[in-house]
């Protein structure tokens, strides 16, 4: 086993995606993923502790992305236009692995209730952050969730189109689809 090779982290993830997908979940061993990843168990536990966490792996450094990006807006920008500069941080910062991700990740997280849990709980934390960022901007707490609310789920359609699209980047994906939000939200 390679035990000092680069990128562990993103193999593991990439090793635990595609068993969960073969086997399932429950059916899916930490040594399993280990073996497959090309690392030892120890270096599983290094970078996660225990394999519920693999799918929620990244939601910290998205999290703080996406809140830095709001911080970084104009001053006058308001608080839709404050999730677009997160969208667009956060965008950037996604590459080919986290693309190589995407299907993966739906077919682990339909074939299991518990991921479907821990993705939505993904989904909170990352609405929390934006919410978070933008009242530090000042904006009121019930317009900073629905627009963090808002980013989340931008942010969710514009990666789904990004993984089938490589013509454009995740940005031109992510802030489409906020605009797209944005303009059904005016006939509710």
């Amino acid at each position: 086993m390679a035990r000092w090779e680069p990128g562990a982290r993103e193999r593991l993830v990439l090793a635990a995606l595609d068993l969960f997908t073969e086997q399932g979940y429950d059916a899916t061993t930490v040594a399993q993923i280990a073996e497959r990843a090309g690392v030892t168990k120890s270096t599983f536990f290094r970078h996660f502790p225990d394999k519920r966490e693999l799918l929620v792996a990244g939601q910290d450094a998205l999290s703080q992305l996406l809140a830095e990006g709001i911080a970084a807006a104009p001053a006058d920008a308001g608080p839709l236009e404050a999730v677009a500069a997160g969208l667009r941080r956060a965008s950037d910062s996604m590459g080919p692995v986290n693309r190589e991700l995407g299907p993966r990740l739906k077919a682990a997280v339909a074939a299991s209730a518990e991921l479907r849990e821990r993705d939505a709980l993904k989904s909170v934390g990352l609405a929390a952050a934006m919410t978070t960022a933008l009242v530090a901007r000042g904006v009121p707490e019930t317009t900073a969730a629905v627009a963090g609310e808002f980013g989340v789920l931008a942010f969710k359609r514009g990666y789904a189109a990004w993984v089938e699209d490589d013509r454009a980047d995740l940005a031109t994906h992510t802030l489409a689809a906020l605009r797209d939000l944005r303009a059904a939200s005016a006939s509710l």
